[in-house]
């Protein structure tokens, strides 16, 4: 009987959550629309990508360097950190680059020619960073998600021989989606969306795509790190959603030009689009506290453009920041011992914890569903691209309320004109509106909150020493009496629940429970995954098996002025 009753609160729970599609034929899709003349706009792309650099590098001398430095990286990158995902003939395209070159320096150079090598190597960048979106495969792509982790789910909670076959749990059930939905709907039918969450784990990028499903929002295309090609099962499943691929491994002008006028162009067309602004996954589990402003600006840049065409010049770019809540984070090891590895040089060695197949992925998942650990997703209030909130008409309003006129931001003698130390400068005020944003609207965990404590209250007791010196310290050593550890956790709790009324943070909603369940939610839940866990309640003490990987969750609470 109880089991028919949770059945039944489950089935209106789903049928809460699932929101029906903005547009429901595929082929009014934008990224269809995009994906249809994919060829014309890599043509596009490389066209105003040329020009733009032409307007930076005038002189024959300067293209020739721009190139020749370009190449010079490629090789070294070649050499030093080669991807299985790389192009078989990367050597090859770069040898002829290089022959070209030559035999300009033997003959008399025009800027026909040089334009010519440039313009090759623009065209090559330009079809590595294109995604391919299919809404055939999309959907299958979609459908086998739900279904795969459907079948992981119920086999972890419904108890039985069979239990894989069943559908009494699905994704809404572990996935919990707050914040601004109805107004992400809204706006996504009057402009374009462009989604910023932060960045954690290698699993926000299908998180995310499920996400914009069930939200009934059309397939957006998506800035994707190339090194998630090299993990087969996540090259499969970005390959069908339409992402756009980012390498951060290419820092040469050439690359980034191409690659920014490709976010820039889809967004004029009317494409959602998403991106994480941090660049990569956060290594020392911060929230996000400054961000990468280079895909950022094309918002920026192509809002601009929107008003000086007289077609498009009501049209909207809307900013939405997004935050990913986990309990916990499978890479979370590897990635502090990274971040370590960098910020402390020789004084930290870092130990090796890689998560880099998709064995090891399928495996974690069937452990993820297997325990009661769920993750939420916070939608924040969108933003105009100068990091103003926006109203339920797309309207852009002040902090008293009042609508303000984005055209004038843009205008200097009474025409609206391009100035990219203006739009330099609008984007680093909207990439601060935004990590504001994630502070507010991030939801505080219990596991965060005992990860903070613990470390916390372990540092205050090497108070000169260092952080490097400190996180070498024996763990066997450290331990906090249970009620100690109890009292101070009701003392921060507090002081989060007081930052929840000033709407200084979010919470979920376990935090209001008693103190000891949430202490046992999150030990039970913090570093759920890692061999040596990072906090442990054993008898009356509490101790840690790993104090690095205590500091990445302890970091998800810093930069609240607890």
């Amino acid at each position: 009987m109880a089991e028919t009753e949770e059945k039944k609160s489950l089935a209106k729970k789903r049928k809460r959550r699932y929101y029906e599609p903005i547009i429901k034929r595929s082929k009014y899709w934008p990224v269809v629309q995009l994906s249809k003349h994919r060829k014309e706009f890599i043509e596009e792309v490389s066209e105003e990508s040329l020009k733009r650099i032409l307007l930076v590098k005038s002189s024959t001398k300067e293209l020739i360097e721009e190139i020749e430095t370009a190449r010079y990286r490629e090789m070294q990158r070649m050499k030093s950190n080669p991807w299985r995902v790389d192009p078989p003939d990367e050597a090859a395209f770069w040898d002829d680059i290089k022959k070209d070159l030559v035999e300009l320096s033997s003959s008399e150079t025009t800027d026909q020619d040089i334009q010519k090598i440039l313009k090759k190597i623009i065209l090559r960048y330009a079809n590595e960073v294109a995604g391919n979106f299919r809404p055939n495969r999309y959907t299958v792509t979609r459908n086998i998600v739900k279904f795969g982790f459907r079948r992981l789910l119920n086999a972890a909670r419904v108890k039985g021989l069979f239990a894989i076959f069943k559908s009494d749990y699905n994704l809404t059930d572990k996935i919990q989606i707050f914040g601004k939905i109805k107004l992400l709907r809204k706006l996504a039918r009057k402009g374009t969306i462009v989604m910023v969450p932060t960045h954690f784990s290698n699993l926000d990028s299908i998180l995310i795509g499920w996400i914009i499903h069930v939200l009934g929002l059309p397939p957006f295309i998506y800035g994707a790190g190339l090194n998630l090609f090299n993990i087969k099962i996540f090259a499969y499943f970005m390959n069908s959603l339409g992402a756009y691929k980012v390498d951060r491994r290419k820092r040469n002008p050439i690359y980034l030009e191409t690659l920014k006028m490709y976010s820039h162009l889809a967004q004029m067309k009317g494409a959602h689009s998403l991106f994480f602004p941090g660049g990569t996954r956060s290594r020392s589990g911060h929230i996000e506290k400054s961000l990468k402003r280079g895909l950022l600006g094309t918002s920026v840049e192509a809002q601009r453009s929107l008003l000086m065409n007289e077609d498009t010049k009501h049209r909207r770019i809307y900013i939405v920041p997004v935050t990913i809540n986990y309990h916990f984070v499978l890479e979370a090891p590897s990635l502090i011992n990274e971040y370590l590895k960098r910020t402390g040089q020789e004084r930290y060695y870092r130990e090796k914890d890689e998560y880099s197949t998709s064995y090891k992925i399928i495996k974690f998942l069937i452990e993820f569903f297997k325990k009661g650990s769920n993750i939420s997703v916070s939608i924040g209030r969108p933003l105009d691209v100068l990091g103003n909130y926006v109203d339920e008409n797309g309207q852009s309003i002040d902090k008293h309320g009042n609508q303000l006129k984005i055209a004038d931001y843009f205008t200097s003698h009474g025409e609206i004109t391009e100035d990219d130390q203006r739009e330099n400068e609008y984007t680093r005020i909207l990439s601060e509106k935004i990590v504001t944003e994630y502070h507010r609207i991030n939801r505080v965990f219990a596991s965060h909150l005992v990860a903070w404590v613990a470390f916390r209250h372990w540092k205050s007791q090497f108070p000169k020493m260092d952080l490097f010196s400190f996180l070498r310290q024996p763990e066997e050593e450290l331990e906090i009496e249970y009620e100690v550890f109890k009292n101070e956790v009701e003392k921060y709790r507090k002081i989060i629940l007081e930052k929840k009324a000033n709407k200084e943070l979010n919470i979920a909603k376990h935090m209001y429970r008693d103190i000891e369940e949430v202490i046992a939610l999150g030990l039970e839940n913090v570093g759920l995954y890692h061999l040596n866990r990072p906090l442990i309640r054993k008898g009356d003490k509490i101790i840690t098996k790993s104090l690095p990987t205590l500091y990445f969750y302890h970091n998800r609470m810093d930069g609240y002025d607890l």
